[in-house]
């Protein structure tokens, strides 16, 4: 006879891991969550590495849709960068402009404010430029298995931004990153994130295994840009914010295509 109890405790984990994940959606990304769902925001950043691999997938599907129509190469890289920006509502490359926007500003009292304004001053506007046109140019120059590629830059840049979730202290009381400090991370809360991207380098070796030099790359370059990147940004503001946590992503993501595709050329 089964214990009630634990079935209980079995159904209340489900649920609660359940409500996680659809507050991970709903928050990352744009896709449709039913109303009927209970979300739970309290630790979410632990899933963002499985949103990333989601949203990589997504453009990914969207790149060899675009393949079998014909579309050429460059066309095809701008759309599908472009679907990542409609995915996530530009979430986090709104965060990076602001970022950039803050860091310009050579008084260190006044960053958080500017980073607070939602008007974009011209140094906000040419960092979304750049980003865009690296991670564009990149992407043209990758030839195979991009949707492979597509998954990890979206799942490293994301386990980068719990990195800095989890290392460096938040600067503002309030703001849209700082429930994610209501949460204490441990070490063992990378680990599934970790396993996940090195298992997608692990699978590029067994679709191709010339392709290793790649494989090491993705995993070897990807920790390490998403860990140096929010170091960096911690170094310049003594801290991150929400708009830093998304800066992180979407640099991680146009740094590591940029090493992929220096890599494959």
């Amino acid at each position: 006879m089964v214990d009630n109890k634990w079935v209980r405790s079995l159904s209340t984990y489900f649920r609660t891991q359940g409500s996680g994940i659809a507050a991970a959606i709903a928050f990352y990304t744009c896709l449709p969550v039913p109303i009927s769902w209970t979300l739970e925001f309290r630790g979410i950043a632990r899933l963002a590495p499985a949103i990333g691999l989601i949203i990589g997938g997504i453009m990914g599907v969207v790149d060899l849709g675009l393949q079998f129509l014909g579309v050429p190469v460059l066309t095809r890289s701008a759309i599908v960068i472009v679907t990542e920006i409609t995915v996530t509502g530009g979430l986090h490359l709104d965060g990076a402009m602001d970022t950039a926007d803050g860091l310009a500003v050579g008084d260190p009292q006044r960053r958080l404010e500017v980073m607070a304004d939602s008007a974009t001053g011209a140094f906000g506007a040419m960092a979304a430029i750049a980003i865009v046109l690296l991670k564009t140019a990149a992407l043209n120059d990758l030839n195979d298995y991009r949707w492979l590629v597509l998954m990890g830059i979206a799942g490293w840049g994301r386990w980068g931004q719990l990195i800095a979730i989890a290392r460096y202290p938040y600067l503002k009381a309030t703001g849209k990153g700082a429930f994610h400090k209501e949460t204490i991370y441990s070490p063992w809360h990378f680990l599934p994130g970790l396993f996940l991207l090195l298992g997608l380098s692990g699978l590029q070796v067994i679709l191709d295994p010339n392709r290793w030099i790649l494989a090491v790359g993705m995993a070897g370059g990807g920790s390490a840009i998403a860990i140096l990147t929010g170091a960096w940004f911690n170094y310049r503001l003594g801290g991150h914010t929400g708009d830093t946590y998304g800066a992180v992503v979407e640099w991680t993501e146009a740094f590591l295509l940029c090493l992929l595709s220096a890599l494959e050329g």
